[in-house]
């Protein structure tokens, strides 16, 4: 691996913890944040469920079903989660697919959730839009919790706070640059060993939200300008 990672003239890295890593066996490496978070969200037509301001987006994969360790514990913890919100809360839940790959569908996951809580009038299953759309619906959220790296990207770049269910180092590595530290905003899916852990981080979270938001208002554009430098490194490549 460091062999082939030498071979190239300019490797960009998302996050703090995959940079530190590449660093040290490739001179030629950036730290840049993803593309994603300059994506321009673009309005569409909402239904009347999410013209509010009380919406709590979740996003599901079921790649992140197949890194758990005890099996069903993912879809377990997903389960009782929306069951706190719709006991605890009068949020409207909004269940976002953000991949629909004919192999890899969220809308799969998605649609069982919706389905064993009897299609309850304050679930809302979104339909599949283009990406820049997705944003748009996750913008609208107050808080979110997801699976998909694009769609926490969605919902971090539009200073909504959120809770990430992670699988691999780039969940923690990008939560640790926006946050100091990614203890508390990302669950590995691999940790879950009780069906109630999601709703105890989500708890956690949840009531520091408008903190959570100010953060990241505050800390956006800092974060975002060392993208600058990698385009003029793009562009000095020859």
């Amino acid at each position: 691996i460091k062999k082939d990672l030498c071979n190239y003239n300019l490797i960009i890295a998302r996050e703090s913890i995959t940079y530190e890593a590449i660093k040290q066996i490739q001179e030629n490496t950036l730290l840049a944040p993803d593309p994603a978070f300059f994506m321009e969200y673009k309005k569409c037509n909402l239904s009347n469920q999410l013209n509010s301001d009380n919406i709590i987006g979740i996003n599901v994969s079921p790649h992140i079903l197949k890194c758990e360790t005890i099996p069903g514990i993912a879809y377990q913890n997903f389960k009782q989660l929306i069951q706190y919100i719709l006991s605890e809360t009068n949020a409207t839940i909004a269940l976002i697919p953000h991949v629909v790959w004919e192999s890899n569908d969220d809308r799969t996951v998605l649609r069982k959730l919706y389905d064993d809580f009897d299609h309850n009038s304050r679930l809302v299953l979104v339909a599949d839009h283009t990406a820049p759309e997705l944003k748009y619906i996750i913008s609208k959220c107050n808080f979110f919790v997801g699976a998909r790296t694009h769609a926490t990207i969605a919902a971090y770049s539009s200073c909504v706070p959120t809770l990430v269910v992670g699988y691999s180092v780039k969940a923690r590595g990008i939560a640790r640059d926006l946050f100091g530290t990614e203890e508390g905003y990302v669950l590995p899916v691999q940790e879950m060993t009780n069906p109630d852990q999601l709703t105890k981080a989500f708890c956690c979270l949840y009531q520091q939200r408008e903190q959570i938001s100010a953060h990241l208002h505050q800390i956006m554009p800092s974060y975002l300008a060392p993208a600058q430098r990698a385009v003029s490194a793009i562009k000095d490549l020859k």
